[in-house]
């Protein structure tokens, strides 16, 4: 049995490692997956075993809260208020919390700071906190200050030190044993002040006055929160991808019942009831169509951009939209059993079985904390028995603890994500979380989706080709279309506006589905549309055949049109691949990144698209489940895994990725699944992310380094390790020191990532999209020269005399010897297919000097 429940308290990666590992340790457990992100867990277990109450019972004494998906637990916020509303998102009330502790916290810390440090700097104290005299109520005038920032970040204490009692210690533990450490020596050095005032021995109330580290205490709990604040932010909105995914599916549905149309809601549409959908509408369930003919828009699911004919048998999809006709179809699967709703179960499993990403901060905390810890009970121990003072042996120990202050090791990683996700806010990429920054660094595979990530998404006119005078071509194309609602009508039209050619009149205009339009032009009928609809017209292609291929294999559509005799010319139609595509996926490949592309297109498509950017693996005709699975193929096979995409068909599998990278030009369902937005819509903004990573990675593993480094260093000097030999004794004044210095490094080290560069210059982009527009434009550009000039004619040439591919050469070379020319040279057919602008008759004159027989050319 599987099931979800939602776990409270977690903090850090080794809290998720902790619930999982108390989990997985019961008998009966098959499977277990903490997601941190979403505070969720996901259990496969043996329900004649194990009952839903054990699982429960081992995380709370794991020391944190679990309950079933949907049932909070007691105490907690309901999922709707009182009024039946919408409950406030967790995450949202994470950071609302958060940001008021960051609040009082400093507002408390910088007249704290003001008063411990600013004689360092010359500015002025009060006249009873002034002097030893005073020392007391310099102290207690700390403690007061440094009080309701501890009350504020209690959490700390209760969390770290309950996962300490637990074996478990994670950096909860750090910060409280750190600012713990400081407040305990800061109370001591008050009574020690308050014996010696009483005393009047003011060389003890010297000796503490300035051994005050309530501001230590204060300001690690303060910095910490800053970067839990900045973690809660980034998990704000990662809640919200289920819900919006959900509300793209159709609230109601008309079905027919007792001879009469009703519309219900979409959950009591029942397995064999007739649902109607006219133009416009959604398709509320999966089914086929029993009456009718449309269109449908199948972009939600499949990714195809350009809308797919339906006619009675074929299937429909829920959450697909019908863009043309009217139709009937009868339900076969509704409920959680369609289509769309698989994808949003997808997405959710993906998201919640996501392994949680080790901090590496965690990882050195579980044997740094405890070894600090050993080490100051030893020490204490140790001089007690060899005779000295308890004060001496306190102080000793405390020292310790001082300077093994984990303010640093705990900076290390946060403060340096923080300026890195800053840098790439900068350059347009939207890094959501400290988790997708550092697992990027890793990834081994990048799975593309090809419609509006490699491509523009949008169909556009890039080659035109006729035996007519481009103007007059243009306008029969132009009025043909001009009723017709298909996508690729609509770039036809488009491009026909912008070279200003005015429509031909159409009259008894038909649109012929899954084949094309027809109409009337001056009593005489026209076609325009696809291979089939010319072969029933009787329209000969035998000429156009390789022509037509070859586009297809281009990755075009090639969009016929003819009178009632013959083809008059072709208009191909592609989704044009963006300008810096080519040189994102070179760089990927630079950096020793396998490149996968996933489409819903088909096989020719994706082909062309693979060999014009040298794409290592293409995989076509993919539904969204198939994108998911392929990703946990990868990821089964031991690579980190990255998926680009911008569809809603992506979500799951972006979810499913170890880091999920959306187009911002793309649904706000990717964007919302997604770990790593690209706002630019530019897949070279990939490539920064990816290397941005790599930089923040090698930035975190120095800080982490250093941080370690300086609180150990004098930890042997802390225990008077060599005060007997040298009178060597560390003051807690020079561990705090110690400390202070860490951290300065830490946050100054992490700066240097702001001179990160990206990983490609502006002018690339400029020089890719003005390369772009010339491949596109091209026909464009040819008609400016010349409105009735020929654009691409094409012949077809018969010739006796070929008989090897010497003679095809020949012919070939003779043909192409024109500007502008392209011959495709047949020694099979024994002709020449020729595209291009030249005389007819010189090109028959160099066939003719080049020794071969020209029969015809027409």
């Amino acid at each position: 049995m599987k099931e979800k429940f939602d776990v409270t308290g977690m903090t850090c990666s080794a809290c998720s490692s902790r619930v999982e590992k108390c989990v997985s340790r019961l008998d009966g457990i098959k499977n277990v997956s903490v997601n941190l992100l979403t505070n969720s867990m996901q259990v496969e277990y043996d329900e004649q075993t194990l009952s839903e109450g054990q699982i429960i019972n081992a995380v709370v004494k794991a020391g944190y809260g679990a309950s079933p998906k949907g049932n909070p637990a007691p105490g907690a916020i309901p999922k709707t208020d009182a009024l039946g509303g919408k409950r406030e998102n967790p995450a949202e009330k994470q950071m609302k919390n958060m940001k008021m502790r960051l609040i009082v916290s400093f507002v408390f810390l910088f007249p704290l700071m003001y008063v411990t440090m600013g004689h360092m700097v010359g500015l002025p104290l009060p006249s009873f906190l002034d002097g030893a005299e005073n020392g007391v109520s310099f102290a207690f005038t700390q403690l007061l200050l440094c009080l309701p920032i501890i009350y504020v970040n209690r959490n700390y204490y209760s969390k770290g030190f309950r996962t300490l009692f637990h074996l478990a210690p994670n950096m909860d533990s750090l910060i409280a044993i750190g600012s713990c450490a400081s407040l305990v020596y800061g109370i001591f050095a008050i009574y020690r002040m308050s014996y010696g005032l009483g005393h009047g021995d003011m060389e003890l109330v010297h000796r503490y006055y300035h051994d005050l580290y309530f501001e230590s205490a204060a300001m690690i709990l303060a910095l910490i929160t800053v970067g839990k604040y900045l973690e809660a932010r980034s998990k704000g909105k990662t809640s919200e991808a289920i819900t919006k995914l959900m509300d793209l599916a159709p609230k109601t549905a008309v079905v027919e019942r007792g001879g009469r149309e009703t519309e219900i809601p979409v959950e009591q549409v029942q397995a064999g009831d007739i649902v109607v959908v006219r133009p416009g509408s959604s398709i509320p369930v999966d089914g086929f169509i029993v009456e009718g003919s449309t269109s449908v828009d199948e972009a939600a699911i499949t990714g195809e951009s350009i809308p797919v004919h339906k006619q009675v048998n074929d299937t429909v999809i829920a959450a697909t939209m019908n863009k043309t006709g009217f139709i009937r179809f009868k339900a076969t699967r509704v409920g959680d059993d369609t289509t769309f709703s698989q994808i949003i179960r997808l997405v959710e499993e993906a998201s919640s079985s996501k392994a949680p990403i080790a901090k590496i901060a965690d990882k050195i905390a579980g044997v740094f904390v405890p070894v600090v810890i050993a080490v100051a009970v030893i020490t204490a121990i140790v001089w007690l028995l060899s005779g000295a003072t308890f004060e001496f042996a306190l102080s000793c120990a405390i020292s310790v603890l001082v300077i093994s202050c984990p303010c640093a090791l705990g900076l290390a990683t946060p403060v340096a994500i923080m300026v890195g996700t800053g840098k790439g806010a900068e350059n347009g990429i939207l890094i959501k979380s400290g988790e997708a920054l550092e697992m990027a660094h890793n990834v081994q595979s990048v799975v593309l989706d090809k419609t509006g990530t490699i491509t523009q998404g949008k169909p556009a006119v890039t080659n035109v080709e006729t035996e007519l005078s481009a103007k007059k071509f243009l306008a029969v194309a132009a009025g043909l279309e001009e009723k017709s609602e298909h996508p690729l009508a609509e770039a036809i039209l488009e491009f026909t506006k912008k070279k200003q050619i005015l429509p031909e009149r159409v009259t008894d205009f038909v649109s012929v589905p899954g084949r094309g339009v027809k109409g009337k032009i001056s009593g005489e009928w026209y076609f325009a549309g696809n291979r089939r609809m010319m072969e029933e017209q009787g329209i000969s292609l035998v000429k156009y055949e390789k022509r037509l291929n070859a586009l297809a294999d281009e990755g075009k559509t090639p969009m016929l049109f003819a009178n009632e005799r013959e083809i008059l010319g072709i208009i191909s139609v592609a989704d044009i691949v963006k300008s810096t595509s080519r040189e994102a996926i070179r760089q990927l490949k630079e950096e020793g990144i396998e490149v996968v592309m996933l489409t819903g297109d088909n096989k020719r498509t994706a082909e062309a698209i693979r060999k014009q950017l040298s794409i290592d693996t293409v995989i076509a005709e993919v539904l969204p489940g198939d994108k998911e699975r392929e990703i946990a193929r990868l990821q089964e096979q031991g690579k980190k895994v990255a998926m680009i995409g911008d569809g809603v068909n992506d979500a799951p599998a972006l979810a499913r990725a170890d880091v999920g990278m959306a187009i911002g030009a793309g649904t706000d369902v990717a964007i919302e699944s997604a770990d790593v937005v690209l706002m630019k819509s530019d897949l070279l903004d990939a490539v920064t992310a990816i290397r941005l990573s790599k930089a923040v990675i090698r930035n975190i593993k120095q800080n982490l380094f250093w941080a370690f480094f300086y609180n150990s260093l004098g930890i042997p000097v802390a225990a008077g390790v060599f005060y007997h030999a040298f009178g060597l004794k560390l003051n807690p004044m020079i561990g705090a020191a110690a400390m202070s210095m860490s951290s300065i490094f830490v946050v100054t080290n992490a700066l240097r990532l702001k001179s990160f560069r990206v990983s490609h210059a502006k002018d690339l982009h400029k020089e890719n999209a003005e390369e772009a527009m010339l491949q596109s434009n091209e026909i464009e550009e040819q008609n400016d020269k010349d409105e009735n000039q020929e654009v691409k004619k094409m012949i077809t040439m018969k010739i006796n005399g070929m008989m090897c591919p010497h003679c095809q050469a020949a012919v070939k070379k003779a043909l192409e010897a024109f500007d502008g020319v392209t011959a495709d040279v047949s020694l099979e057919d024994k002709a020449a297919y020729i595209t291009g602008h030249a005389d007819v008759e010189a090109l028959k004159k160099a066939v003719t000097d080049a020794g071969y027989e020209v029969v015809s050319a027409e």
